[in-house]
């Protein structure tokens, strides 16, 4: 019997121990807020840094990253240069960020024929649609940037992923 009360009372300290070691991390873990590392922006993209990507049979616009400009934050956020052609001329040239944990982007600024940046007047990350007409932003999110949503390891990986036409992991054999 006294054995039995031994174990007993081990059994009770390790799940007392193991139960509070466990409200701890839960609560560790809520506590802790996602922060956004201060961002720099890049100089103005250089054709040479162009890589092309496609996104989609619905659109004519033709879709750029300045390869130079990828990185991949701390914060868990893929970072570049978007420039996007229209056939009749128009060129959109954008520094964003593409969150792969939350789906979301952001816009940081836009920039100006002079190569400087304006910076972007919403400040807030949006939801990543997967429109028909217009899916850039789905297109680097679920081809090149956050396979099967999550985040490449870092800029290589990402550039490789734009040169080979869509991530690795995405290829369906």
């Amino acid at each position: 019997m006294y054995w039995f009360s031994k174990v007993a009372l081990s059994l009770i300290s390790l799940l007392a121990t193991y139960s509070l070691a466990w409200a701890d991390f839960e609560e560790d873990y809520e506590s802790k807020q996602w922060q956004e590392v201060e961002v720099t922006l890049p100089e103005a993209p250089k054709e040479r840094n162009l890589v092309s990507f496609y996104v989609s049979a619905a659109t004519s616009n033709r879709f750029y990253i300045d390869a130079s400009t990828l990185s991949v934050g701390g914060d868990g956020v893929v970072r570049y240069v978007l420039l996007v052609l229209s056939p009749e001329g128009g060129r959109n040239v954008t520094f964003e960020g593409m969150r792969c944990e939350s789906r979301e982007r952001r816009i940081y600024a836009s920039g100006r024929l002079d190569g400087s940046w304006s910076k972007a007047r919403k400040n807030e990350w949006v939801r990543i649609q997967d429109a028909y007409a217009n899916r850039h932003h789905a297109a680097l999110f679920l081809d090149y940037f956050c396979p099967f949503g999550n985040i490449v390891h870092n800029a290589a990986e990402a550039r490789n992923a734009l040169m080979l036409g869509g991530h690795p992991d995405n290829k369906r054999w």
